[in-house]
């Protein structure tokens, strides 16, 4: 499985819409498409037109990802996600892989608050366990601690690898060197002149006493 972004924010999105909001579930391509825009619970905030979401969820629907219906109520198609019977996926395992397409890599804490809805995790040990499970389903990834990282963030698998932020660039010993050994000359050269004027006031203070 290889999802493009927008592919996965729809998957996403009805996901968490079949958990949050049933009695609005399966969603037209309208309803879909204000789902993938909403400007909270969303990293990145996307801007896709209908026509977007459309060819992509026809992409989707190639690939037995979601499903299109018609209810008899209904006069427009409505669209479901099938992740659950494809990925053979719990409630819990579920929950976790739709935060981390709606809002990219986070750590367990924030799994944890932003799942509330979707499932229920007693401890960040419970999440710990489905994450674990999906690692060794590869369907996730435990992302390497970068300088200044507290705590490791975890990502899925469906886009593939997720990119890593660029490294901060080395601090250059070799360079930094003559820097400092330059500061250094500058403040010695200013404190020679802090004494020469030191020098200077005493001197005038004691021509100024003599013809006072």
């Amino acid at each position: 499985m290889q999802l493009t972004d927008v592919e996965a924010r729809i998957l996403g999105c009805l996901m968490e819409k079949e958990a949050i909001t049933p009695d609005n579930y399966p969603l037209s391509l309208n309803a879909l498409t204000n789902a993938c825009n909403q400007l909270s619970n969303r990293e990145p905030v996307m801007s896709l037109s209908e026509d977007q979401v459309k060819w992509a969820t026809n992409s989707l629907r190639q690939q037995s990802l979601v499903r299109a219906m018609q209810p008899s109520d209904a006069r427009v198609l409505k669209f479901q996600h099938l992740m659950t019977e494809k990925l053979d996926l719990d409630q819990r395992e579920r929950a976790v892989l739709c935060v981390l397409m709606l809002r990219g890599p986070q750590t367990l804490g924030e799994i944890k608050t932003r799942t509330n809805r979707l499932a229920e995790f007693d401890s960040l040990a419970d999440v710990n366990a489905v994450m674990s499970g999906l690692i060794a389903r590869e369907l996730a990834v435990e992302m390497g601690r970068r300088a200044g990282q507290k705590e490791t963030r975890y990502a899925h698998l469906l886009s593939g690898p997720p990119a890593e932020p660029p490294a901060e660039a080395p601090v250059d010993i070799a360079a930094a060197e003559p820097r400092r050994d330059r500061i250094a000359e500058l403040e010695a050269s200013l404190d020679d002149v802090r004494r020469e004027l030191a020098e200077l006031r005493a001197r005038f203070e004691e021509f100024a006493r003599q013809f006072g």
